[in-house]
Formats: C-alpha cells, sequence, structure tokens
C-alpha cells in the first residue's frame, strides 16, 4: 500500500483547494511556510498511526506547521489502558489524544475529555453520517472519528494451510509456542467471547469468569502477549498466528509473501472506531481543533490513511484511495461480515474491576499459580535470612 503513497502525497502538496482553517496560511503550492506561532501542541496518538514522510510519503505532522505555523510535538501509546492511565495520573499535559470507542465514553463520562467547537472544525462536514452520533458519543459533542477498522487474524502461509474462518485456531496446540495474544485485555477477552457465544459488552460475571477460563487453558500454547511487536515475530517466523487489527495488515502482508490475514467468519469480530480528542484542561485548546480540521481535509485524510492502512470514515477520502484499496475486504469488509461485528462499550466499573483482576489471574496464570509463586518467593527469603543469620553467628565465633 505505501507504494501508492507518493503519488498521493504528491498531489496533496500540490492541491490549491484546501478547506478553510483559521490558522491555514500557506496552501498554495509554493507558498512559504506559515509563521512560527510560538506555540507547541502535544499530540498523544498509537504506535505507526499517522503519515511520518517515510518513502517520500506525506509528513502530515510537518505539513500543519508548514500551513499554521503551529509546530507538533508527537508521542505515542500502545493501548487504550496506558493512554487513561497516563491522563488520569495527571503526569502529561496532551493537546490532542486518539482512543478507541470504549475508552472514549469512560473518558466522557469521568469528564477527562473536552467538548469540542466544531465552529474551528468545518472539515467535520466529510465525515460519513453512520460514523456521526456514535454510542461511545452519542451526541457527537467530543470526538471526531480519525479511522476504523475490524481485527482479524495473521497467519504464515508456510505453517498455517487450513482456513482460518474461526478464533478457535488461537488455541489449536499443533501451534504451540507460535501463538500470540493481544497485550490488553479487551481485545484479549473479546477473543474468548466471541468463542463462547457472548456478547463483548456482557455485564454478567460468570460469563467473564468463563471467557478467563478460556484464557488461562489458551496460556501454555502462547508465546507472549504483545502489541505492536507482533510485527517484528510475524515477519521473522518466531510466531505464526497473532490477532491484530486489519488495518496494519497492509504494512505486514506487503512485505512479506509468507504472511496472510483473515478475519474470522464463524463468530465475528470486533469492529472498532478511533476518534479525535482533546483532554480537559488543555493549553492549546484552539490550536488543537485546528489540528483536527486539518486531518478531517479528504486530501489530508486520504495520504494518511493510504500510509497507514486502516479505513476512513470520509467518503471524499475514500475516492482519492487507489482502486485496489477500496476494493479490498480487508480494509473495507464485506456487510456481512459487518453485521456479525460488535462495537465495544465502555463498561460499568464494577464489570471493569472485575475484568482487571482476570486479566491480572490470566497474565499471572490465575489464583493458584500465583499462590505457588509466593510460596517460592517466601521460601527464598526464608533461606536468605537464614544464610545471613549463620554467617552472622559464624564471624562472632571467630572472634570470640
Amino acid at each position: 500500500m505505501k507504494k501508492t503513497i507518493a503519488a498521493l502525497a504528491a498531489a496533496v502538496l500540490l492541491a490549491a483547494a484546501v478547506s478553510p482553517s483559521a490558522f491555514a496560511s500557506s496552501e498554495e503550492p509554493g507558498q512559504p511556510a506559515a509563521p512560527k506561532t510560538g506555540v507547541t501542541i502535544n499530540v498523544y496518538n498509537w504506535g505507526e498511526y499517522i503519515s511520518n514522510g517515510v518513502d517520500d510519503t506525506l509528513d502530515v505532522n510537518k505539513e500543519f506547521t508548514k500551513r499554521t505555523g503551529i509546530d507538533v510535538n508527537y508521542t505515542t501509546f500502545d493501548t487504550n489502558e496506558s493512554l487513561y492511565s497516563k491522563l488520569a495520573n495527571g503526569g502529561a499535559n496532551y493537546d490532542i489524544i486518539i482512543p478507541s470507542d470504549y475508552m472514549i465514553s469512560k473518558l466522557i463520562d469521568e469528564k477527562m475529555i473536552e467538548k469540542l467547537d466544531f465552529s474551528n472544525i468545518p472539515n467535520f462536514q466529510y465525515i460519513d453520517e453512520q460514523f456521526r452520533n456514535p454510542k461511545y458519543d452519542p451526541k457527537n459533542e467530543y470526538s471526531v472519528p480519525y479511522t476504523w477498522g475490524v481485527v482479524g487474524i495473521f497467519y504464515n502461509k508456510k505453517y498455517v494451510k487450513e482456513p482460518v474462518a474461526s478464533w478457535e485456531i488461537l488455541w489449536d496446540k499443533k501451534y504451540a509456542g507460535k501463538i500470540l495474544m493481544f497485550d490488553n485485555p479487551r481485545d484479549s477477552f473479546g477473543i474468548a467471547q466471541k468463542i463462547l457465544g457472548y456478547s463483548y459488552n456482557s455485564t454478567n460475571v460468570e460469563e467473564w469468569e468463563n471467557a478467563a477460563k478460556l484464557l488461562k487453558e489458551q496460556k501454555p500454547l502462547v508465546q507472549a502477549y504483545v502489541m505492536d511487536q507482533i510485527f517484528d515475530k510475524m515477519s521473522s517466523g518466531d510466531a505464526w498466528l497473532a490477532p491484530y487489527y486489519a488495518g496494519d495488515a497492509a504494512t505486514l502482508v506487503e512485505d512479506n509473501p509468507d504472511i496472510g490475514f483473515a478475519i474470522p467468519t464463524k463468530e465475528g469480530t470486533n469492529f472498532f472506531v478511533d476518534a479525535i480528542c482533546i483532554p480537559t484542561g488543555a493549553q492549546h485548546k484552539k490550536e488543537a481543533e485546528a489540528y483536527i480540521n486539518f486531518l478531517c481535509d479528504p486530501e489530508i485524510a486520504a495520504a494518511n490513511v493510504d500510509y497507514i492502512g486502516y479505513s476512513t470514515p470520509e467518503s471524499a477520502a475514500k475516492e482519492l484511495l487507489p482502486e485496489e484499496t477500496v476494493n479490498n475486504p480487508i480494509f473495507y469488509p464485506d456487510k456481512e461480515i459487518l453485521d456479525k461485528s460488535e462495537t465495544f462499550v465502555n463498561l460499568p466499573e464494577d464489570t471493569n474491576l472485575l475484568l482487571d483482576t482476570l486479566w491480572a489471574e490470566v497474565k499471572m496464570g490465575g489464583p493458584g499459580q500465583t499462590a505457588t509463586l509466593v510460596a517460592v518467593l517466601l521460601g527464598f527469603l526464608l533461606l536468605y535470612i537464614g544464610i545471613v543469620v549463620y554467617k552472622k553467628m559464624k564471624a562472632k565465633r571467630e572472634l570470640q
């Protein structure tokens, strides 16, 4: 997919028509960069999730600075939970964050993101109707969709010869030690829940416990719980099966013909939306809204998603993408798959606490194994104390 980017990026840079922005002042080709405003916005996004100028592609942040004079300090996170933890602990000052659907509703409930001034985001007009007023932001006051996609399974064609049509293949013992799993609880539990026929958003304690039991049964087969590390592990052949986001199929499949990607059709999958938000108390809200407006420009959005491989919520941007992209069912799945898909929503607090506890048990190996580990550590501590006491007594005898 990246092969198409250079041409599209060039088209973007040559385009004269750019939607209005309070800060846009260097939109015409050949025009000098806008004077620096002295403002730097802090953007916090997922890894590998913006076009960055590699291989002559569009450098989105650099182009924003050129047009507006606003600098961008760009850093990344790897899970919604780590993003939430950073915000909740107050250890950072971000102007832009891009969480996923269920996390956005949690941040709204906890008043951790600001309402947007859409008069500063006229390019919101390009967001398709189906992505407006979503469940996670019913009045569409706090977020603007950035990308969407579904979850599927990467597999190595050299070793996995059977059809990858069910999540159950991640429990197949013949692939022991070659299976990766998400290192975040919602996605990992979601896979187990789909196998068991449960909703991702169940509040039934027994259903969550059953899903945890299934994940514990799988654990001996799992090589590692990872996020972006799947790229290296799948590319090198260290792992043969890994669930991950469809948007990343472009890079992995294109770079390595041994790797395939399939969306399990038997049980269905997760349909997710990542959206742009402004944290409560952001220092540069107006400049952050200018950044959101810039990202929504169809030409910028098209160049951006063409690079990162995820699907756009804008028909106007989709029309600018290569035909092989918009016709690829991995990026724009058939209605049959979408009808079987389900979106995460924010869970009640008691369910979230239960999920955290069960996830810790899965990662640690369950209550029984945790108790064994504690007993072993206690044994080592007693042995250490015994050695210290013995040495002190021996030294005392030698002095006498």
